[in-house]
């Protein structure tokens, strides 16, 4: 655990139009770097599990800035469409610069949050960021292998971080392996053995699912710190 962490309950303003979402932003005493972190498609940020990454990042000097997409926020089950998710990071990303201008700022998220600031990033939308963690990237369908869903990955220009378990049904590494391979130098696929797109294992694993997020977390800090210099 960091040595003395800071929790601050916050407000983000999209826009006019959009309104505004809940945030959380956690810092650590001796923050090294922030990430906007957002959630996946069926759990908002307050998720025990997004609450454990937080924490367990913390533990690596890592601050987060957590928030809900517009839909999770409202109650909706539906993800909101692509262009309001890619404002709503950039308003996170914003509001991250003003809360800790002097970290060094990457972005990223669970499963749909990674895909949407990877989205962002294609589109240009992500200033200032060193990096995208994907806590698992949703490459395809659950049973359905396909590569469909990277495409947009070609056009990001940033270092990129992918997180994957070895159970993962949403990214089969037959599939997942070819597309960091041709993303060359600026990605780096860090593998799980026995985790699932949860990162939860089976008992049999000679790690449980509390190491399993530690040893994440402490691969996301070694990444930064090559990536930040």
């Amino acid at each position: 655990m960091a040595d003395k962490l800071t929790k601050k309950s916050l407000r983000i303003k999209i826009s006019e139009s959009i309104g505004d979402v809940s945030a959380l932003f956690y810092t650590p005493s001796k923050a090294k770097y922030i990430i906007v972190f957002a959630h996946g498609a069926g759990v908002g940020m307050d998720h025990r599990s997004m609450e454990q990454f937080s924490l367990a990042l913390a533990a690596q000097d890592i601050a987060t800035l957590r928030f809900n997409f517009p839909y999770m926020e409202s109650g909706k089950k539906m993800p909101d469409r692509k262009p309001v998710c890619t404002d709503t990071i950039s308003a996170a990303l914003e509001k991250a610069v003003k809360l800790c201008p002097e970290l060094p700022l990457f972005a990223g998220g669970k499963s749909f949050g990674g895909r949407m600031t990877s989205t962002a990033a294609s589109e240009g939308r992500l200033k200032n960021v060193y990096g995208i963690v994907f806590f698992g990237f949703p490459l395809h369908a659950p049973g359905k292998p396909s590569k469909d869903r990277a495409e947009h990955l070609y056009k990001v220009n940033i270092p990129m971080l992918f997180l994957q378990g070895t159970r993962d049904t949403l990214a089969s590494l037959d599939f997942l392996k070819p597309v960091t391979g041709k993303l060359g130098k600026k990605s780096k696929l860090f593998i799980i053995d026995g985790a699932d797109h949860s990162f939860h294992v089976p008992k049999t694993n000679k790690l449980n699912d509390s190491d399993v997020v530690n040893v994440i977390c402490k691969e996301v800090k070694e990444w930064m710190d090559k990536v930040a210099g």
